[in-house]
């Protein structure tokens, strides 16, 4: 199936957005970025439209739009609102949920990083992608998992910017153990409670370790318009965490 060249550049962009090769402050000019893409400057103009009502892109100097900045208050933001989500679509999925589906994440989590053992850098986030699938899937509500889809765009991002912490892992994987294990047992009130706790520890790590947000808004308001930085967060100590 062919895709729109409005879809492409969406795409392209969010994914590049979110990957810190177009870093906060950025600004994203129609006729550089469209340039860069081969593309005119429609489809930048209605993908850059669609960045901004999903909140990755703000408004800039004059008419010219930019990658939006982080900070502190804004991650806090963010994880209120992934709280009032996150929390309620458990619970239905404690309600509602395939007990097959489960039982295999829950083996899966048991297998996962323990205390004192080797950390595959990648099996948490797979498996925790799993589990959020799962919960989608067991929601039954479609305007809740597209508002969690959406938020997934801004939680990646800010992931891309925290230290990787091997023993955050361990203690995450402990986390989304006893999510799978309260849905389960269909106990409505655990897998929210968990889930609480769960977002609670997932926040103040992401908030003790993206310590150089500032810095990173500046250097991505000083630099040239669509430009893509090669040299994104991740190549040396810092990467994407499942926190």
């Amino acid at each position: 199936m062919h895709m729109r060249a409005s879809e492409v550049a969406y795409l392209r962009l969010r994914e590049e957005i979110i990957q810190w090769h177009l870093r906060p402050g950025m600004p994203l000019g129609e006729i550089e970025t469209a340039q860069r893409m081969g593309v005119s400057r429609t489809p930048i103009r209605e993908a850059l439209s669609r960045l901004a009502a999903e909140g990755l892109v703000a408004n800039g100097p004059g008419r010219t739009m930019v990658v939006a900045p982080l900070s502190q208050e804004t991650i806090r933001h963010i994880y209120a609102y992934r709280e009032a989500l996150e929390t309620q679509a458990a619970r239905l999925a404690a309600r509602r949920r395939d007990r097959e589906v489960f039982e295999q994440l829950r083996d899966a989590f048991l297998a996962g990083p323990t205390p004192g053992g080797v950390v595959d850098d990648e099996t948490p986030y797979f498996l925790a992608d799993r589990l959020d699938l799962a919960i989608d899937d067991a929601t039954g509500n479609p305007y809740l998992v597209n508002a969690l889809r959406d938020l997934r765009g801004h939680l990646a991002r800010v992931r891309r910017h925290a230290k990787l912490d091997p023993s955050r892992l361990v203690a995450a994987t402990a986390e989304h153990l006893l999510i799978v294990e309260a849905i389960l047992a269909q106990d409505e009130m655990l897998a929210m409670r968990a889930t609480g706790v769960h977002l609670f520890n997932s926040m103040n790590n992401i908030l003790a370790t993206a310590t150089n947000i500032s810095a990173a808004n500046e250097a991505g308001a000083v630099a040239g318009s669509g430009e893509v930085d090669a040299a994104a967060p991740g190549a040396e100590d810092e990467a994407a965490e499942r926190p």
